[in-house]
């Protein structure tokens, strides 16, 4: 094992600010929506420029920003529902969805169109039966998911109430038809109203260019959106400048989003890594607190090293965002109770790639990065995605793959139940030195027994009496 532990610190970046490091991370929620990387970061970036328009300033401008940067925090939610009751490519369904309109024809195809695609017939026709009977129901409860927890995890992040209320009525439409509650007018939030016309401009601006995207929005205004802020929009976009940045680098729309903001602490940076960790974790039901447990299991074996805290602390955070780029699997790859074939391998096989991709914009995740790209690497080269050997694979990388494993290992899969810890070390010792690293393994087998005394001494305790005072 790498006996050097100092790379695996590093001083935060100077001035970051938390518009970059949620930003950055915002290309995980853009991966589960089936959006091009960069969707949140634009929408926020076209919402301000409405807001601008219709004379926000100051914290209400930046509440605004962080409303529509983070809508999608809650995208994870519903997606092994939706892939369960459509069955259908949550990825495909989601990205398709965003281009679609309310009338009932145009629905109707889509749900033709989506339902089952790639099941076998009687079960497509139990399928679309099923969504055709109870479509609404069904539509409203999905969207309700995915605006609740997201708003939910808003107030995690410390943002205001007008912040998660913005996140929370994302679906609803000016004449009443959104979901889940069928608000109307004024009494949708205001930053809902202004999300929800940001996040269609840039998705058909993207697919079409400036004219598509003000075209969508004249034709939907009246019934999805506020026809004053999509006047709004068009006094914005008048000079082309809007256009123009939007076709520009990300980085660009990035710093002019977050020269205003606060730098990010420590503290904070923990709390953005346990939420998106829980993120991560929503996707499905098979992984629940899943990278809750592989962070306690990676400090375990920290504090079996007698590693530092601050060491500990940049374990933590990547074990937390280590299967980040999971959001870009679709569940019924993740949830697949059978054998992946080669092509769904080949998908599976790009999490790591994704995860490394999402954290290497930060310096201050740069450890994250490195562990997320290469927690399925082998000593022995067997690995992947890159098929790199033990001189390559740090002592970060070395610690979070063994927790990894283990928590694989001990909890149910959709093609197993869970292992006892003692079978799942007897696996990880087999691959002692060719798939894992051995002193990394000792470390967690001391933490484990460390903890299971502390369960063994939690359970012995007496009852806490509660005394009364007369």
């Amino acid at each position: 094992m790498p006996s050097a532990f100092a790379p695996l610190v590093r001083d935060p970046a100077p001035a970051l600010r938390l518009a970059e490091v949620l930003g950055a991370l915002s290309h995980a929620l853009d991966l589960t929506e089936g959006q091009p990387a960069g969707h949140c970061v634009r929408a926020a970036f076209v919402a301000e420029r409405i807001g601008i328009a219709l004379g926000l300033a100051g914290e209400e401008l930046r509440e605004l920003r962080y409303a529509v940067l983070l809508k999608d925090l809650g995208c994870s939610s519903n997606a092994a529902r939706l892939c369960q009751l459509y069955l259908a490519d949550d990825l495909g369904f989601k990205r398709d969805f965003k281009r679609l309109d309310s009338g009932l024809p145009e629905v109707l195809r889509f749900v033709m169109e989506q339902t089952g695609a790639g099941a076998d017939l009687a079960g497509r026709v139990r399928a679309v039966a099923h969504i055709l009977r109870h479509g609404g129901r069904i539509s409203r409860e999905l969207i309700e998911t995915r605006c609740t927890r997201g708003a939910t995890i808003a107030r995690r992040l410390r943002f205001s109430e007008a912040v998660a209320d913005g996140i929370a009525s994302l679906d609803e439409h000016w004449d009443g038809g959104g979901k889940p509650m069928g608000l109307v007018g004024a009494a949708i939030p205001l930053f809902s109203r202004i999300a929800l016309l940001a996040q269609i401009v840039d998705v058909f601006h993207q697919a079409g260019g400036p004219g598509a995207a003000l075209a969508e929005a004249r034709r939907r205004s009246g019934r999805w959106f506020d026809p004053a802020l999509v006047a709004g929009l068009t006094q914005a976009s008048r000079d082309g400048a809007l256009w123009d940045a939007l076709r520009g680098p990300e980085a660009l729309l990035l710093s002019e989003l977050a020269d205003r903001d606060e730098p990010v602490d420590e503290g904070y940076l923990d709390d953005i890594a346990q939420a998106f960790g829980d993120i991560v974790d929503a996707k499905s039901p098979y992984t629940g607190n899943h990278c809750q447990r592989v962070a306690l299991y990676a400090d375990l074996i920290g504090e079996s090293l007698a590693l530092g805290e601050g060491v500990r602390r940049t374990l933590r955070r990547a074990a937390l965002l280590h299967d980040v780029g999971k959001l870009g699997v679709s569940n019924s790859i993740l949830d697949k109770p059978g054998r992946l074939d080669e092509a769904e391998w080949r998908l599976m096989r790009l999490h790591p790639v994704h995860s490394r991709a999402i954290l290497a914009g930060l310096p201050v995740f740069a450890e994250a990065a490195e562990v997320g790209g290469a927690h399925h690497e082998r000593l022995d080269g067997r690995g992947y995605p890159d098929g790199v050997g033990a001189d390559a694979i740090s002592l970060a990388t070395r610690i979070v793959t063994v927790a990894d494993i283990f928590d694989a290992l001990t909890a149910d899969r959709p093609y197993r139940r869970a292992m006892s810890r003692a079978e799942a070390f007897a696996i990880l010792e087999a691959d002692r030195e060719t798939a894992v690293d051995g002193e990394a393994l000792d470390a967690l087998r001391e933490g484990i027994s460390r903890l299971e005394r502390t369960e063994g001494e939690a359970e012995a305790a007496p009852p806490v009496r509660l005394l009364s005072i007369a």
